[in-house]
């Protein structure tokens, strides 16, 4: 029988590739080339299935150029590269990595905090470029995180994990606000309080944003939110570009309406806009929240294994749509 044929489209572990290729005929992309979407639909003409990571975009236009395709494993819990009506309507099964990534990545978003709080990028600059000739009792003075008020959007696995960290390790009071609201058990678990996002914004020493991105949730914070929050506030954005204006973000931090801001997703990525790049009160790193090697392995296992039990007929580990069309056609 012929085997389902696959492409992988960045580089991922060589032996996930070997494990994958014990099931599928696999062209890869060892060289980590950055496709243009002509390219990927290209290469995706005569594929049954892809795993991605996060940056190809699947929609409409592609799946018209790949007829053959019945599954893309993303390598992400997010997948707003994913046009998820296109690809139920074309019978195309989408899958994602939730929850092996939900502690590191919780870990990261607490580890953002502290160091924008706490002005670590700055204070590093100022030591490297050699500025550091004596002691002052206000040197990169910042803010404290135990005992101050942790605000959160989006309380999903790790927006709870975030709360967790902070209540119970820090002493912080824990306010959220979420599409809905949770449950009272986890609000304990968390030592959570639902309120208003607003009443959030005006409260809140650190605003930590975990809201997964859709057009309703593209600028969720912009020039009017950043205008509630306090002066000494400061911002952490871990999840997804276009949650934030950064240019009006760059605005604010410019002209010190808030205190700082921690940044690992930005608009328009891996391109930074450059007002980012020049204010100093900014904590800026390149989209490494899950980026431990035990958290990103099982993330590409869990993409590997829903590929090989769709294909099995075992239907998808994880699955984000239900296009009812690949039901009698994946084995």
């Amino acid at each position: 029988m012929t085997k389902p044929r696959i492409l992988v489209a960045r580089a991922i572990f060589p032996d996930i590739v070997d494990r994958l290729r014990q099931h599928f005929e696999v062209e890869a992309n060892a060289e980590d080339t950055i496709w243009s979407p002509a390219e990927l639909a290209a290469r995706l003409a005569d594929k049954d299935g892809a795993f991605t990571t996060g940056s190809q975009r699947i929609d409409a236009t592609l799946l018209a150029a790949a007829p053959r395709l019945k599954i893309v494993a993303n390598m992400a819990v997010g997948y707003n590269n994913f046009d998820v009506d296109a690809m139920t309507a074309a019978g195309v099964q989408g899958t994602n990595t939730p929850d092996v990534l939900t502690e590191t990545t919780a870990d990261f978003g607490f580890a953002l905090l502290m160091a924008t709080a706490r002005r670590m990028t700055e204070s590093e600059h100022y030591l490297r470029a050699g500025q550091w000739t004596k002691w002052s009792y206000d040197m990169f003075a910042g803010s404290d995180i135990h005992g101050s008020t942790l605000g959160i959007i989006g309380m999903g696995r790790i927006g709870q994990g975030i709360a967790k960290r902070g209540a119970h390790g820090f002493g912080m009071k824990v306010i959220y606000h979420n599409r809905s609201r949770l449950a009272a058990e986890l609000e304990a678990e968390c030592r959570a309080t639902y309120v208003s996002k607003d009443e959030l914004l005006r409260t809140a020493d650190h605003v930590m944003l975990v809201v997964p991105y859709t057009p309703a949730s593209h600028h969720t914070i912009g020039a009017a939110e950043l205008a509630l929050m306090k002066p000494t506030a400061t911002l952490i954005n871990i999840a997804r570009g276009g949650i934030v204006d950064d240019a009006a973000l760059a605005v604010a931090l410019r002209e010190r309406r808030i205190a700082a801001a921690g940044l690992d997703v930005f608009e328009g990525e891996p391109t930074v806009h450059p007002d980012l790049l020049t204010v100093p009160n900014v904590v800026l790193t390149p989209h490494i929240a899950s980026a431990t090697v035990p958290t990103r392995r099982a993330m590409a296992d869990l993409a590997a294994d829903n590929l090989i039990a769709f294909f099995d007929g075992r239907g998808a580990l994880t699955p984000v749509n239900t296009p009812a069309a690949n039901l009698a056609s994946a084995g």
